[in-house]
């Protein structure tokens, strides 16, 4: 159950939480349906289960809905996304057509919320074909785009575009994540719960015992990658700068902590490569934690010195956004939606290679000051950025610029 409107006006302003009840007016007692492919695990997941009951609480009736599918079903969709960040991947024509057809039937079942919705929103790649079986829709649909598509591989892009050009609309998460449609685009960043127990304050007793918990020392600094196991998060990457950055720093340890994805089929796969590249150094500490972990992911954040993203490819990142709002520098790869919360210089590091990440592992725990000031830049940062509060906002102006969209002035 996700906490009140009125609880966020301690970290966010009042004057915030009577902006989004304004904004909300217009849009009360319509119905909102939300689609994706996973209840559990990832970022899409996360921001559904927080953003819903607020929208609910102001007044709208918001429904979320999951498709499911068959393993090979998982196997086309992760192409889609790999391909969709840049991969050269062909996609055999039956998984595609197993794709279309795992569509069809998800549709069956949705059919009658889904044409009586005001407004329906489309996350992703996976149900993106439902607009193109719902010929007695009432409302708006908008196709809702987390990946970083900014250079898809051009065929499976194609094959893609003919199902998300139909929508009223589409969202991506950066501007330059953004291809060309037919249709209004707008811009609108992930962000984070302050309240949820990810980012939530902890007890000093809650956070030690994870410590003793998963063996490590609290008297050696600590370097954390929270994120799925995922080739794109570059987890080897990171146990090899970590090893570069331990030739100079005997004592560091790092945790990898993360869990895997209902639609996300090579996750066990990284794995076993990360563990197998881990070469049983007690100093690794690989953890495979189920998707309700949230404590125990706030807790590692809380008691890293640094946090890691090596992303190689990255939609946008929780995992950064939430370290930052700990007061924790972040070494994050150059790459998509990092680029947009990790200021170089400012509120951690911007790198291309372990060499690079190994580098500043060192400056940082070398210049124990300069560690903690951009630990508290990265904190107001997201406090005036990357807050659900600011999410829900533009949710909210986006429906109603949607729903009003013929009128020269909208009047709220």
């Amino acid at each position: 159950m996700g906490c009140k409107l009125d609880q966020y006006a301690e970290v966010a302003g009042r004057e915030v939480i009577d902006h989004l009840r304004q904004l909300a007016e217009p849009m009360k007692g319509i119905n909102v349906v939300h689609v994706n492919s996973t209840r559990e695990g990832g970022g899409v997941a996360e921001i559904l289960h927080r953003i819903i009951p607020l929208q609910q609480e102001l007044g709208i009736n918001a429904k979320w809905e999951v498709i499911t599918g068959d393993p090979e079903f998982y196997q086309c969709t992760k192409k889609m996304h790999n391909a969709l960040q840049g991969d050269r991947l062909y996609i055999p024509e039956t998984l595609l057509k197993q794709y279309e057809a795992t569509n069809r039937r998800n549709y069956e079942r949705l059919q009658s919320v889904l044409e009586a919705a005001d407004m329906v929103y489309i996350h992703d790649p996976q149900p993106a074909p439902l607009l193109s079986l719902c010929s007695n829709r009432k409302g708006k649909w908008i196709w809702r785009c987390h990946i970083d598509a900014s250079r898809p591989y051009r065929p499976v892009w194609k094959y893609l575009r003919r199902f998300v050009e139909g929508y009223d609309a589409s969202i991506w998460s950066l501007t330059d994540f953004a291809q060309p449609m037919p249709h209004p685009l707008y811009i609108i960043p992930p962000s984070i719960d302050p309240l949820s127990e990810k980012n939530m304050e902890l007890g000093k007793k809650e956070i030690e015992k994870i410590y003793e918990q998963y063996e490590l020392d609290p008297q050696r600094p600590i370097l954390v990658q929270i994120s799925r196991f995922d080739r794109f998060k570059d987890p080897v990457g990171v146990i090899q700068a970590y090893r570069m950055a331990k030739a100079f720093v005997p004592r560091l340890q790092l945790v990898l902590a993360g869990g895997g994805a209902t639609d996300d089929p090579e996750g066990k796969d990284v794995l076993i490569e990360v563990m197998d590249y881990s070469d049983d150094d007690p100093d690794i500490h690989v953890l495979l934690l189920p998707p309700d972990a949230h404590r125990t992911v706030n807790a590692l954040q809380r008691i890293s010195d640094i946090a890691l993203q090596k992303s190689l490819k990255e939609g946008f990142g929780l995992t950064v956004t939430e370290a930052m709002w700990k007061a924790k520098p972040v070494i994050g790869g150059n790459a998509g939606g990092i680029r947009l919360q990790v200021i170089n210089h400012h509120t951690g590091f911007l790198v291309d290679t372990p060499e690079g990440a190994a580098l500043r592992i060192r400056y940082l725990l070398k210049n124990r000051e300069n560690l903690e000031v951009m630990g508290r830049r990265a904190k107001e940062y997201v406090r005036e950025n990357f807050l659900l509060t600011r999410h829900l906002r533009e949710y909210l102006t986006q429906m109603v610029a949607v729903m009003r969209g013929s009128l020269e002035r909208i009047q709220l």
